[in-house]
């Protein structure tokens, strides 16, 4: 066991090698010794004396990085617990490296930053949730940049905005993150958002007056820095509901990019942003109507081209018009085919398999069971009408 002066009551029971990171979320750099090291058909692990990679848990994802030593520097491309409750932390390495020698490793720090940022902010939204509407939390994922909070009840639209607006108070309100240890024994005297799912020494993140949770993960020194936070989203999944969200440098990128977006949206339609919705909705109007017109195009070409597909058995005609017209032949008897310009074809008819068959000989390919569709190579439509007049 190691304490640490930091933050009272703040002692790591790491059985098998320090997790640094639990000391100093904000530390990019450590040295180590190589414990252990294996190979399997899947890649190349090690364990070390102590470590600064967070192993994949609770819905965070793991850190990547390097390692550094005589044998050079390999990346750490994952790393998870051995085992659950203060197992080894196992890294997964690019390249095989020898056990006993000292290393130096090196988090990617701005993914380690974005997950802090995603997982303070998420446990300021659970806590925004449950006050704002009685929203438990049962599940979260960090794992990418829209996040998820999955809560038991079936929240409602008031509820959930609320909730967004008081994460974002205790944004502005800059309170001071924190982490400390307790025994099982004195967990009652806390308030805990949630119960934990550890046994033992169980590690409290306090986010000032605001949260109080059981957690293993990496955060930010304040409240502030997780901002802003934004629901995108919610559903009802399980019973409950099941959030989306985004926080802090994520959340800004993704309002850059929709900014842009709707700025080019206003230019093309001279509009400004926030009117965009009138100038859209007309558009769509429109098109619906030019939809219903060319449907009905097509539908009078085809009636007007029947009697002599009728009478010719195999027909050119234009690509629009090969569906609808394929339609209306099926119900007649007799074996049909129609190629468009193009080289699409349609044969329906009780001798549709042989239209394919020669229709293959000039390197067509289809297929279907009520009606053959398929394309023929450039420049063969002509060609292929004589063939099969020949067989109808």
């Amino acid at each position: 066991m190691a304490n640490s002066s930091r933050s009272r009551g703040a002692i790591l029971l790491i059985l098998r090698g320090m997790r640094l990171y639990q000391l100093d979320s904000y530390a990019t750099r450590f040295q180590a010794r190589v414990e252990r090291v294996w190979s399997d058909e899947k890649g190349h692990y090690a364990v070390l004396s102590q470590t600064l990679f967070y192993p994949e848990s609770g819905g965070q994802p793991a850190d990547r990085g390097v390692l550094r030593g005589p044998f050079g520097e390999v990346q750490v491309l994952h790393a998870y617990e051995e085992e659950k409750a203060f197992g080894d932390v196992v890294h997964v390495l690019s390249a095989p490296i020898p056990e006993g020698v000292e290393v130096e490793g090196e988090i990617d720090w701005p993914r380690r930053f974005r997950h802090m940022q995603r997982h303070t902010a998420q446990h300021l939204l659970s806590q925004a949730l449950l006050r704002a509407g009685g929203y438990h939390t049962v599940a979260v994922s960090l794992d990418s940049p829209v996040c998820t909070v999955d809560l038991e009840e079936e929240a409602e639209e008031a509820g959930v905005l609320e909730a967004e607006a008081l994460a974002n108070f205790a944004v502005y309100a800059d309170y001071p993150v924190e982490a400390f240890y307790v025994s099982e024994e004195e967990l009652a005297r806390y308030p805990l958002r949630r119960p934990p799912k550890v046994r033992g020494k169980v590690r409290l993140v306090r986010i000032g007056d605001f949260d109080l949770a059981a957690c293993g993960g990496t955060h930010l020194k304040t409240s502030a820095q997780a901002g802003p936070i934004k629901v995108l989203k919610w559903e009802r999944y399980k019973g409950g509901t099941r959030v989306y969200f985004m926080a802090g440098w994520e959340a800004l990128e993704d309002y850059h990019a929709k900014h842009a977006l709707l700025a080019r949206l206003a230019l093309a339609f001279s509009t400004n942003p926030l009117e965009l919705e009138k100038p859209i909705r007309k558009l769509q109007d429109e098109l619906y109507a030019l939809k219903g017109e060319n449907q009905a195009l097509r539908e009078g070409l085809a009636e007007a081209l029947l009697p002599r597909a009728l009478e010719e058995k195999a027909l050119l005609v234009p690509l629009p018009v090969l569906g609808e017209l394929g339609k209306r032949l099926a119900r007649f008897e007799g074996t049909f085919l129609l190629v468009a310009p193009e080289g699409r074809f349609v044969a329906v008819g009780p001798r549709r398999g042989e239209v394919l068959e020669r229709l293959k000989a000039l390197g067509g390919r289809g297929g279907g069971k009520e009606a053959v569709q398929g394309a023929l190579p450039p420049g063969r439509a002509v060609e292929a009408l004589a063939r099969v007049r020949e067989l109808l």
